[in-house]
């Protein structure tokens, strides 16, 4: 079955439910594929240049961080990057996580994360508004704040499917366990968490990922273990498929994200894909967040009839160089 013809099965069902002081999901105004255009610090500083998307579901995000597509990895396999390169790469960031939306204090915050990263490099909620295409995130020690634009221009498809685990079905091995995939609209992200043989290891080093990469330079079957974990952001569509644009995987980047076909429902809330991974049989076990046909990613928000008629009223001098900005 296409991921178009489960959309359209009236019959399954979303999983999660939400436990107090929580929503069963985001606001309507969060979901979509937002683009960071900054984020501010408390020492007077700015970054504009690190490629940061976020991805939202109904109960789920992606998150991908990246450095400046100059400083890029290259498209190499992990095998082939020298150790310089692979520090390079333990800097690079993306994960899923659970999203709790709490509507008293606007606050969102993340449970059951799966990382690149082995720690948790942002453990502050996030303080969230939105006016128009421009979602703002406060932490609430104030120590930064980040400017967030939607990227999506017009209404589509919403998915959210949370990975259970990838199995190998020669070998029976688990290969990746945790994660999830978003679509939204004409964008889509993918996580693919660590296999949980090594995942258990790196609990109980508690290292960071440049430690473990110094500590291992010369043991290549660890490093590649330690890297076999994926995040990266696609564009295309339902119909055509999604190609990497972004990834932590370098090789990944302008390959196809993954296959659109392939899936049964298992029942449950969970659904079954097969698919081909390296040219080996595999299947994804998923459980469903939402499948919804059509949601309209709308770049305008409400405001007040008054504040309506100042606009109109001072239109001039207002609009005088606004444009876009995404």
């Amino acid at each position: 079955m296409h991921l178009l013809e489960l959309v359209a099965q009236p019959d399954i069902k979303p999983s999660f439910q939400a436990t107090e002081p929580y929503n069963s999901s985001v606001p309507d105004w969060m979901l979509g594929t937002f683009k960071r255009r900054s984020i501010s610090f408390a020492n007077g500083l700015t970054d504009t240049d690190t490629l940061v998307f976020w991805l939202q579901s109904r109960n789920f995000s992606i998150d991908l961080r990246l450095p400046t597509l100059e400083q890029q990895l290259p498209a190499l396999p992990i095998d082939a990057l020298d150790f310089d390169q692979l520090q390079t790469l333990a800097q690079y960031q993306g994960w899923f996580a659970q999203s709790c939306w709490d509507q008293h204090s606007r606050q969102l915050s993340w449970q059951e994360a799966v990382s690149l990263q082995l720690h948790n490099q942002w453990p502050e909620p996030a303080i969230l508004s939105r006016i128009g295409n421009c979602m703002i995130e406060f932490a609430p020690s104030n120590v930064y704040v980040e400017d967030w634009r939607l990227q999506n221009q017009q209404s589509g498809p919403l998915i959210g499917l949370r990975l259970l685990a990838e199995y190998n079905l020669i070998s029976g091995e688990i290969q990746h366990q945790g994660g999830g995939l978003i679509i939204n609209g004409n964008f889509a992200g993918l996580v693919l968490g660590r296999a949980p043989d090594i995942t258990r290891q790196l609990q109980q080093q508690q290292l960071s990922l440049p430690q473990l990469v110094q500590q291992h330079r010369h043991d290549p079957a660890f490093l590649k273990a330690l890297f076999d974990v994926e995040t990266s952001l696609a564009t295309g569509s339902l119909e055509q498929g999604f190609q990497i644009q972004l990834s932590t995987q370098p090789l990944r980047q302008q390959q196809a994200l993954c296959p659109l076909d392939g899936f049964e429902s298992l029942g449950n809330h969970k659904l079954r894909q097969k698919l081909l991974v390296n040219s080996q049989p595999c299947e994804r076990i998923y459980c469903i967040d939402v499948l919804e046909t059509n949601v309209s990613y709308s770049l305008l928000t409400a405001t007040t009839p008054s504040a309506q008629q100042w606009q109109a009223d001072e239109h001039d001098w207002l609009n005088r160089y606004t444009q876009p900005v995404y």
